[in-house]
């Protein structure tokens, strides 16, 4: 039965976290059992917090002085709260789990336990714990709202946030529209502060001119809204335009960051009642870790470097961090009118907020910004440094500038530091739904839709990561392309072979160094970027060949080239490509393919089979695989499953 609880926390005026209001309180997944560690609950909550803006910590969060406090000069917001627990928490391992949501989503239960949207929101259904991995093992999760730039609501957990009323100032934001539409729509970060102020402009790629060509309009539908009126003539599908404008009412953005700590914080070390992961006075938990993909990845590089994984009694908040498919980036939220959701993809700005240095978690010197700076350069000062492990689809390494992780700025082969990890899923778009299949895509892409999904080596590694904060059990080592391997080249260099049905465009995502306090913003500089090397089928040399690369039936890349039409000299943002191998050596010959066809690989699907559980035992060996997702995968390759590359 569901209960619906209002617990208001009484505290010191010291103490981070206000009222802890539970909501919902019910049994998740209908039921259903987790072997050892049985059922499992679902708490629904909200948290306010009280952020002291003389406290040294917060002072980082960009206008945090300027926003309106209680009674006790504290700044307040509220986060939505979501809690998966199992029921008898004895039965539990130890670990709390933090998902920072992305764009208010839960994405863990996707990656993890191979579950599709809407289900992975839910936790109603049985089926909605998909495989159950995380639940057999006997994590405690938790999903914080932290976004203030979008609403409250069902499936979106968000952070109201206070908005600073009748502040003003500069915003831009650009678009792609993948079609010729005579108008299209397009929602504003910000509300205007007027149409007056507002201008558009549109060109191929970023590095051309903006242009005003006839027939170029901007109409406001709502201060949110705009309907852009397309030139006549001149662009293609592909162009990008650009929206300046007065935003006006920004919210406190940088507060997502100390609501994650602080309630992170709460959860893991407060004993009283009010703390739903305490037990007869102290916490059910005793170890922390925290897992993000894309935004969210990015908002936990950010959480590490502005200084959050210190909480305000000097604390470690994560034990643990794994932000995934972040590459070399960060976020554009501690600013005054902010875009957390923005994703600068090729061919847009190749040098926005989310994109400045530091790249990287050792500190560097940066020549074009004269700064000195790296990502655990706070943590370090304080003593507060988690341990780290990065994961990244291959497509990072093309559109995120993931090489800026292992070089310095001249483009140098450069050693992580003894706390990080680095982890590169070959042959990955950026995020692949689980069970998904080879599609042609979307008009806009040249090639085939890349279905690889990453989950059997990301179980693998957050049960590693898990060891290694838990008693120091060292984790694989980093699998990632290097200068020093020779694994790591020029995108002229990268492919050492042609293969007519895979053509490979040489490019990708510049990163550069611009003056953002004007507009337009004004280039600098550029940062070397280099992306791995590819071997003879096309596919890359380094990171974790996951047994669909290691055995392969295809070729799967972290590219895909835009169509005719689309903006040709640029890549589609996020996906990559696959292409099926021959049948026969006479198929291949006929379409010139230097490719090896499957007759000559493997004998019959006997041989595959047997390649496939060689290959899945010598990963499990390593570390990069579990025996259970090998024993899946040597039966879906007995069924022909593994194989499937269609619909």
């Amino acid at each position: 039965m569901a209960c619906a609880l209002g617990w208001g926390l009484a505290t010191p005026v010291e103490a981070e976290i206000v009222r802890f209001d539970i909501t919902e309180r019910i049994p998740a997944f209908a039921g259903r059992s987790f072997g050892a560690v049985g059922t499992y609950e679902r708490i629904t909550a909200r948290a306010t917090i009280a952020v002291d803006p003389e406290d040294a910590r917060n002072a980082v969060i960009v206008d945090l002085a300027a926003a309106p406090r209680n009674a006790d000069r504290r700044v307040e917001a509220v986060a939505d709260v979501v809690i998966l627990r199992p029921s008898d928490p004895s039965r539990g391992n130890g670990a709390l789990l933090l998902d920072v949501p992305n764009r208010g989503r839960k994405l863990l239960p996707q990656l993890f336990d191979d579950v599709g949207q809407p289900g992975a929101n839910n936790a109603t259904r049985a089926e909605d714990a998909g495989i159950g991995f995380l639940h057999r093992a006997g994590f405690t999760m938790v999903w914080v709202g932290w976004q203030a730039d979008i609403p409250s609501a069902p499936g979106q957990l968000a952070l109201a946030a206070p908005v600073l009323k009748g502040v003003t100032g500069s915003a831009r934001e650009e678009f792609i529209f993948d079609n010729l539409d005579a108008t299209s729509k397009a929602t504003l970060t910000w509300p205007a502060a007027g149409p007056a102020q507002a201008a558009v402009t549109v060109r191929a790629k970023w590095q051309d001119e903006r242009q005003n060509p006839p027939g170029l309009s901007l109409r406001f539908l709502s201060p949110v809204q705009v309907e852009i009126t397309r030139p006549v003539a001149g662009f293609d599908a592909g162009a990008l335009y650009e929206v300046t404008y007065t935003a006006r009412d920004p919210a406190v953005l940088g507060l997502g960051f100390a609501a994650v700590r602080d309630i992170a914080s709460f959860l893991r070390r407060d004993g009283s009642a009010t703390n739903p992961l305490a037990v007869n006075g102290r916490p059910s938990v005793s170890r922390a870790l925290a897992f993000g993909v894309s935004q969210s990845g990015r908002f936990l590089r950010d959480f590490l470097y502005l200084g959050f994984n210190e909480d305000t009694q000097g604390r470690v908040v994560f034990d643990g961090l794994m932000p995934h498919v972040g590459g070399a980036r960060r976020m554009a939220t501690n600013v005054r009118f902010g875009q957390p959701g923005r994703n600068a993809r090729h061919p847009q700005d190749p040098a926005w907020q989310a994109d400045l240095f530091p790249f990287t978690y050792a500190t560097l010197d940066d020549p074009l910004s004269g700064k000195r700076d790296g990502l655990l350069r706070r943590c370090e000062l304080s003593s507060t440094c988690p341990k780290v492990m990065q994961t990244d689809s291959e497509h990072e390494w093309w559109a995120s500038r993931a090489s800026l992780l292992v070089t310095d700025l001249a483009g140098n082969h450069l050693d992580l530091p003894a706390n990080v990890r680095a982890y590169m899923y070959a042959g990955t778009p950026h995020y692949a739904e689980p069970n998904e299949v080879m599609k042609k895509g979307l008009p806009a892409m040249a090639l085939p839709q890349n279905p690889m999904h990453a989950g059997p080596a990301a179980r693998a590694l957050i049960t590693a990561l898990d060891g290694w904060v838990r008693d120091g059990t060292q984790p694989p080592a980093s699998r990632v392309p290097m200068r020093a391997h020779g694994t790591l080249v020029e995108a002229e260099k990268a492919m050492p072979v042609t293969i007519p049905a895979l053509p490979y465009p040489a490019i990708s995502t510049p990163a550069s160094f611009s003056d953002q306090l004007v507009l337009p913003p004004r280039e600098i500089g550029r940062y070397p970027v280099f992306v791995p090397r590819a071997d003879t089928d096309g596919m890359s040399v380094a990171g974790i060949r996951m047994l669909p690369l290691a055995v392969p039936r295809a070729s799967y890349t972290a590219w895909n080239p835009r169509a005719a039409g689309y903006g040709t000299t640029t890549l589609y943002p996020l996906q990559g490509a696959v292409v099926p191998f021959a049948a026969t050596e006479a198929e291949r010959a006929t379409a010139n393919d230097p490719r090896p066809s499957l007759a000559e690989r493997y004998k019959d699907n006997a041989a595959y089979v047997a390649a496939v559980r060689a290959e899945a035992a010598h990963q499990v060996a390593e570390r990069l695989l579990l025996p259970e997702d090998a024993e899946r995968a040597v039966v879906a390759a007995e069924q022909g499953r593994l194989a499937k590359l269609t619909r």
